[in-house]
This record gives C-alpha cells, structure tokens and sequence, in this order.
C-alpha cells in the first residue's frame, strides 16, 4: 500500500526511552506481565457479568463493555511496544501508524463516551429511582452503547485525514512510545496550526464536554444522597458511584493535559511518562478498582469459582 501523502517518509522510528533501551529485556517482561493481568482482568470481569444472572443490570453491563474496550484499547498500542524493547530497529510504517493513532484515539473518545453513560446510568438509578426502569431499558442501553462506539470512531477521522496530507521530509524519529497527533505534527515540514487548532476543538469536544456532563451528573447524584436520612442509606448510594468515579478522575487527568492544548511546544518526555499512565497503567487499575471495591462483582466471582470447582469434583471418573 502506497503512502496516504506524498512524502519522502515511509515509516517512522519510535524513539520511546533511549536511556533505558540498556534495561530492554527487564521492561519487556515487566511490561508483558502488566498486559497480561490487564487482558486477564478485563477478560474475568466481562466473563463474570455476562455468565452471573445477578449482575445482568444496567450497570454491570456497561462495566462490562468497559472491561471489552480495555481490551482492545490496550491490544492497538502495547504489543508495539514490547516488540520495540527487544528490538534494535524500533520502526512503524507510514500506514501502520496513522491507523494505530486512529484506532487508539477512536477506542480512547468511545471511552469518553462510555464513562459519561455511565454516569447519565448512576444518576438516573439515584436520582429518579421510581423511573429507572422504565427510562434504562435494554433497547436503550444498546442505543447508548452503539452511539459511544459510533461517535468514538467518527471522531479522529478529520484529525487523521488532515495529518496523513501533511509532507514530512525531515527527520522520521518520533519522540514518543507509540504513534500520536503531537508527535506526529512536531515531525512535518510545514506549518500545522490549522492541524493543531483542529486537534484542540476535538478533542476539547470529546474530553471536556463529557467531563462536564459527568461532573453535572455527580453533583446531582451528591445532592440526592446528602437527602437520604440515614448514613447507612447514603453510603449505600455512594457506594454504587466510587468505583465509577475512581476511573473517570483516573483517565481524564491525564488526558487533559495531553490532549487540551493550543500549543506545540510542550515536553516531549513528560508527553511520554503520562502516554505509559494512560495507555498501560490505567487499563490495569480499572480491573483492580471494579473488583476490589465491588462487593457483587467479588461476590460473583467467588461464586463461579466455588461453582466451577464443584463442577470438577462431580465429573465422574473415566469407567465409573
């Protein structure tokens, strides 16, 4: 396939950490051990909500698709970066990586989007308790969860068309660990503010809107608790919310200072310290945090394993 533009670049070189390019073979394993779980316990919270019948509500089910977008989040950017540690040439083809920008940028608005439903979810369950059911069907849930991904996907597409136009005939090194808008821009040979200026209206659109439209639905979901008359009532209620809450303030402080800007002087390295907590470390913690602080979810999981484990002690032996 013949490059999207004209330019002189063919593939570029992911430059990462060159000061640790000696530890390549420590990071790899650290890394792959830190995917794996990743994979594992998204693939463990998914399998739980859709195999348990108790969990199969509004809620889990968008945790659930979460955990399924964690998933294929990681999968666009991390098995790139482990190949580069063990590898002397730390190259990605022209094609290669403005798909993976799209695809990342696309599967990380979808998020965006799906942490804001389910926000809309938790206020409508503590705020209008009476109507929930009859407002959160599952026709609408597959409405809502459609509309994050279309959305999500939409979104890049003007950002990739404009950036794959742009001539690159300088140097092909980008100082990042994966393929990004940022990056990218500081590499063309021409001048980028309408690229820049675009970057920011999108991107302000996808992170900020939504953010605000989850910090609006928690002040109300706040406001509602503070009326319930008992404490054991309103931590109830919270509790349903802090898990949720957890991963929103997680992802969103870092890509706000990533991606909310008009400028395109900024510091490449600190560009790449908070890329590693946004793309490998936060899709790790979301598991942990659904897990560790929801009783259902630890209970369901203990469930299918005393389950499962029974199951294997009833299988009758060979000839018996």
């Amino acid at each position: 396939m013949e490059p999207w533009n004209k330019s002189s670049v063919s593939e570029f070189i992911l430059v990462g950490f060159p000061t640790l390019y000696r530890y390549g073979p420590l990071l790899f394993v650290c890394l792959l051990i830190i995917y794996l779980l990743t994979i594992a316990g998204n693939v463990i919270i998914f399998s739980i909500v859709r195999l348990d019948s108790q969990l199969h509500t509004p809620m889990y089910f968008f945790v659930s698709i979460l955990s399924f977008l964690e998933i294929w989040y990681t999968a666009v950017t991390i098995p790139k970066m482990l190949i580069n540690l063990l590898s002397p040439r730390k190259s990605i083809s022209f094609n290669s990586c403005l798909l993976q920008t799209y695809f990342f940028h696309s599967l990380g608005a979808s998020e965006c989007y799906l942490l804001t439903t389910m926000a809309y979810d938790r206020y409508l369950a503590i705020c209008q308790p009476l109507h929930y059911t009859s407002i959160m069907t599952p026709k609408l849930i597959i409405k809502l969860v459609a509309l994050c991904f279309t959305l999500g996907f939409l979104c890049p597409i003007t950002e990739v068309i404009l950036i794959s136009k742009l001539p690159f005939c300088g140097s092909n090194e980008i100082q990042h660990i994966f393929c990004d808008f940022p990056p990218l821009l500081s590499l063309a040979c021409t001048d980028t503010s309408i690229n820049v200026l675009t970057d920011f209206i999108i991107n302000s659109f996808i992170i900020l809107v939504t953010f605000f439209f989850i910090m609006i639905s928690y002040i109300r979901i706040i406001l509602a608790i503070l009326k319930i008359k008992t404490s054991v009532g309103r931590i109830k209620a919270f509790s349903t919310c802090v898990s949720h809450l957890t991963v929103v303030l997680l992802f969103f402080t870092c890509i706000v200072f990533m991606y909310v800007r008009l400028t395109t002087s900024y510091s490449l390295y600190y560009d790449r310290v908070f890329a590693v907590i946004y793309s490998v470390l936060t899709p790790i913690f979301n598991p942990i945090i659904y897990s560790l602080r929801n009783k259902e979810i630890r209970v369901a999981f203990t469930r299918k394993l005393r389950q499962t484990g029974l199951e294997i002690f009833e299988t009758p032996c060979c000839g018996e």
